[in-house]
């Protein structure tokens, strides 16, 4: 009768969800929303709330699996200092300037837990939001990758920091604590690299597991859960040994394939833990406390973006990006629910503070997409007041002298860029780059090409780089709607100027045109000519690929073609 009920439960709160997450989605919001609703109004009802929150922690676990599996460690590494650097400092630094404004009023062990739980951002929220908008490629969505990452690695040392000050425990505790997450961590690294470099592998591609739909599927799921579960045997997160298997299995051609199978049973768990949050929540004491929670709430956010904007500046970002990247993690993530879960099982933090951190987690959280969605214009208009309140800089005559009409700009020196620029060297033209990246500017340098370094994205950027003088701008970067904007704001600068601009999706294709472009490159438009001239080339036996294709269809004259 207990498995009946809570079923029931579990069903009352799926419902929920899906009528609050319907609702969110005509108002134009994430469906987290919803759902944290959903948590807030049927909380009450449900009674065996431990069991769905063991439930919700599985769901946040498959979705760190499902993210390893989007990138892999040779992806971690082409990211740079900011991930490992950045996302070091962001955590550590957080801590500290919290922890330091806490302890004015609470003990110094307290301190520490909650200036661990604004340490962390929301990967789920913040991730979920930037691929719906296609921008997990644009310059801030690398820098908020970056950081997450390393956050979502801090989980477990933060976890036994928290442990570790609830206990109270000598050096001895803590010392065999940590060895034993050393060694545990190490020991899923080995085992996962086996598992998923040789194993799985070989069993995906056996006839006798190919030969069934069903069997893949399960091999996908016994992979994300048993990871988990892994983790948790050897008395680590569960959540990070999801992600430690994930990237380990990116490595895999069927990496994508596993990622799709996943995708059902991880949204099912993924919704439970969000209205499991929302059933953290307490409305009445939310609503007398209000003032407590709006104050707290402005001080973490405004704290949170200043030290992140710091951290991007020093990593050489530009202002305005920099800026944007600490709008874009400005909130309290699902992992400090965690943290928060244990300080209160210590005693470490009484109902009321709990309550408090519970409040200002969940209000940020319902901030997040705004605050994603919005977060290059909102930093593109703070910057705007800030210097000379939006006036256009005047140029000194010396910076625009060498410009002449026959000047082209590659706005991005990615792969693409680089080709764009290859193709016009062996013509003797010598282009010009505006790239924000350093290693991508320093590419440039190396061939021998003029490097201006800014955000394409703000006019004073693109005015430095010598617009104005501009017979030809051909836009490479990959995000749409940064391309959609950088040609509005290219057409507007200098209306003689000719744009021509790349459309990674054939959707954004038409947008892009009416933004001004002359010409726009559609990616799925090429590539779908080029699969069909190599189909055509195999059918006919032609090319680099010789396979018997006609023979198998029956044969087929090459003048069919």
């Amino acid at each position: 009768m207990e498995f009946w009920t809570l079923l029931m439960q579990i069903l009352l709160l799926l419902v929920t969800a899906f009528l609050m997450g319907v609702l969110a989605e005509r108002l134009k919001q994430s469906p987290i929303i919803g759902y944290l609703l959903a948590g807030i109004l049927i909380g009450p009802w449900v009674f065996n709330s431990d069991a769905i929150s063991q439930l919700a922690e599985l769901g946040v676990a498959l979705l760190l699996f499902s993210i390893g599996l989007e990138f892999s460690f040779q992806r971690l590494k082409r990211m740079g200092a900011i991930a490992l650097g950045g996302g070091t400092l962001q955590v550590c630094g957080t801590l500290t300037v919290f922890a330091l404004g806490f302890l004015i009023f609470r003990p110094l062990g307290e301190s520490l837990a909650l200036g661990a739980m604004v340490a962390l951002s929301s990967t789920a929220v913040v991730m979920r939001v930037l691929v719906g908008r296609a921008e997990i490629d644009s310059p801030r969505g690398r820098n908020a990758l970056g950081i997450l990452l390393l956050q979502d690695i801090a989980v477990v040392p933060l976890v036994i920091m928290v442990t570790m000050i609830g206990q109270g425990g000598s050096e001895t505790p803590i010392y065999v604590a940590v060895m034993k997450t050393v060694f545990g961590a190490a020991g899923l690294v080995v085992l996962f690299y086996g598992l998923f470099y040789f194993l799985v592998p070989l069993l995906l591609k056996s006839k006798t597991v190919n030969a069934s739909r069903d069997l893949i599927i399960l091999l996908a799921i016994i992979a994300a859960i048993g990871s988990a579960w892994l983790a948790h045997f050897v008395g680590l997160s569960p959540a990070l040994g999801a992600f430690i298997a994930g990237m380990m299995l990116a490595e895999c051609e069927f990496a994508a394939q596993i990622r799709s199978d996943i995708g059902t049973i991880r949204t099912l768990f993924v919704t439970l833990f969000f209205t499991s949050i929302g059933m953290l929540a307490v409305p009445q004491w939310m609503l007398y406390h209000i003032h407590w929670i709006a104050a707290g709430l402005a001080v973490m956010i405004i704290g949170k973006v200043l030290i992140i904007y710091g951290i991007a500046r020093l990593f050489g970002n530009p202002r305005t990006q920099a800026l944007a990247t600490g709008i874009t993690l400005a909130q309290v993530g699902e992992f400090s629910f965690v943290l928060a879960t244990a300080a209160r099982g210590f005693s470490l933090v009484d109902e009321n503070t709990f309550n408090w951190i519970v409040s200002v987690t969940i209000m940020s959280i319902f901030l997040s997409p705004y605050m994603v969605s919005h977060g290059d214009k909102m930093a593109q208009e703070i910057m705007r007041i800030i210097s000379s309140k939006g006036a256009r800089p005047v140029l000194p005559e010396d910076e625009t002298a060498s410009e002449t009409s026959e000047q082209i700009i590659i706005i991005g020196f990615g792969p693409a860029g680089q080709n764009v620029a290859a193709g016009l060297l062996e013509n003797g033209i010598k282009p010009s780059v505006l790239e924000m990246r350093p290693a991508m500017a320093r590419i440039a340098r190396e061939n021998g090409l003029t490097v201006h370094m800014g955000d394409a994205g703000h006019e004073e950027v693109l005015l430095h780089s010598g617009l104005a003088g501009a017979c030809l701008v051909v836009v490479t970067i990959p995000d749409p709607r940064s391309v959609r904007d950088i040609v509005k704001n290219i057409r507007r600068l200098s209306p003689g100027s000719t744009v021509i601009a790349r459309s990674r999706y054939n959707r954004h294709t038409a947008e892009i045109n009416k933004a001004g472009a002359h010409l726009t490159v559609d990616e799925e438009e090429i590539v779908g000519e080029q699969l069909a001239k190599h189909v055509i080339d195999c059918l006919q036996g032609r090319g680099d690929i010789h396979y018997s294709c006609a023979c198998a269809l029956g044969g087929l004259p090459e003048e069919s073609f």
